[in-house]
C-alpha cells in the first residue's frame, strides 16, 4: 500500500511541482463559512483561494487528480458544486456536516460527476459515519483532526489519535471497505510529531490517504521555487522509501510506535495546557 498524498494549494507554479515529484492529488480549499470563527485562535491554514483557482490549476496537472472542498451546506451549494464540477474537479469535498440528511444532499448535489469525499470532522458526524456509509453513494472518507479535537474539547489536534477516537472511526470504515485518511503529516523528521511516527500510524490502521501539511512545505515562506521542488523531490522520496520499509515491519513495530504517540501527545497537551 502506498498513501495517497496531498497538497493544498491554489497555486498553478506549486502544483506543476508538486504533480512532477509524485504528488497525488492537489488540493483546493474554497471553505471558507464559519471557519474563522471555529479557528481563528489556533495557527491552522487557513486558505483563500477561489473558484477561478480551480481553472488555473487543472490545466497545469499531469498525473495528479484535483480535490476541491466546497463550504459547509448553505442555500447555494447546489449552484457552487455544480460549478466546482464543470470547472474540472475529479473529487469534491463537503466539510462540517453533521446529520445524514446533510451527508445524502450532498451526495444529490455531485449527482455522481465525481468522487463524494465527507470530511469528518465534528462529533455528530463520527457517531453516524457507518450509518452513513452503509447507505450508499459516498467514495471516501478523510478525518480532519483540526475542527474534531476542537469540537471535542481538546488542546492538540492529536489528542483523538491517542486517546482511540481514530482507532474507532478507522475499525468502522475498514469494516466496510470505505477508503480513507486523516490529519496531515510534516517531513520524515519535521512536525511536533514526526512525520515518521505519523506515517506509521496510517500504516497501522490501515488508512489509506494523507495531507502533506504546512510543516512539509510552506510555501508562504519562500518563493525560491528551485527551493520548493527540491523539498517536493526529496520529501516525496523519502517518504516512499520510508512506505517500503514499513511493509516489512511486524505488528509490534507499529504497536511501539502508537505507544510513543500517545507519549508525545500527552507531553505536548501538558506542556500546551501549562501555557494557557
Amino acid at each position: 500500500m502506498a498513501l495517497t498524498l496531498m497538497y493544498i494549494t491554489n497555486s498553478p507554479e506549486v502544483a506543476t511541482i508538486a504533480d512532477r515529484n509524485g504528488v497525488d492529488r492537489i488540493f483546493i480549499d474554497l471553505e471558507t463559512r464559519g471557519k474563522e470563527q471555529r479557528q481563528g485562535h489556533i495557527d491552522s491554514v487557513k486558505s483563500h483561494h477561489a473558484l477561478q483557482d480551480i481553472d488555473k490549476v487543472k490545466e497545469r496537472l499531469g498525473r495528479s487528480q484535483l480535490l476541491v472542498r466546497c463550504n459547509p451546506l448553505y442555500d447555494g451549494s447546489r449552484e457552487e458544486i455544480a460549478e466546482i464540477i464543470s470547472r474540472g474537479a475529479d473529487i469534491v469535498m463537503l466539510p462540517m456536516w453533521r446529520t445524514s440528511d446533510e451527508a445524502f444532499r450532498f451526495i444529490e448535489y455531485v449527482r455522481g460527476k465525481a468522487r463524494v469525499m465527507l470530511l469528518l470532522e465534528t462529533r455528530d458526524a463520527e457517531k453516524i459515519i457507518g450509518e452513513v456509509v452503509d447507505e450508499g453513494g459516498v467514495d471516501e472518507v478523510y478525518v480532519g483532526l483540526n475542527d474534531l479535537h476542537l469540537d471535542y474539547g481538546q488542546t492538540f489536534l492529536f489528542e483523538p489519535l491517542a486517546n482511540g477516537t481514530i482507532d474507532s472511526i478507522a475499525e468502522r470504515l475498514n469494516s466496510r471497505n470505505m477508503f480513507f485518511g486523516f490529519g496531515g503529516i510534516a517531513a520524515l523528521d519535521g512536525g511536533l510529531i514526526s512525520g515518521r511516527n505519523i506515517i506509521t500510524e496510517h500504516y497501522r490502521l490501515h488508512s489509506q490517504m494523507a495531507i502533506l501539511s504546512r510543516a512539509f512545505c510552506d510555501t508562504s515562506k519562500t518563493e525560491n521555487f528551485e527551493q520548493v521542488e527540491k523539498t517536493f523531490a526529496d520529501g516525496v522520496r523519502d517518504i516512499r522509501r520510508f512506505e517500503t520499509e514499513l511493509a516489512e515491519k511486524p505488528k509490534e513495530y507499529f504497536e511501539d510506535n502508537h505507544r510513543v504517540v500517545c507519549e508525545k501527545v500527552a507531553e505536548i497537551v501538558k506542556m500546551k495546557k501549562a501555557r494557557q
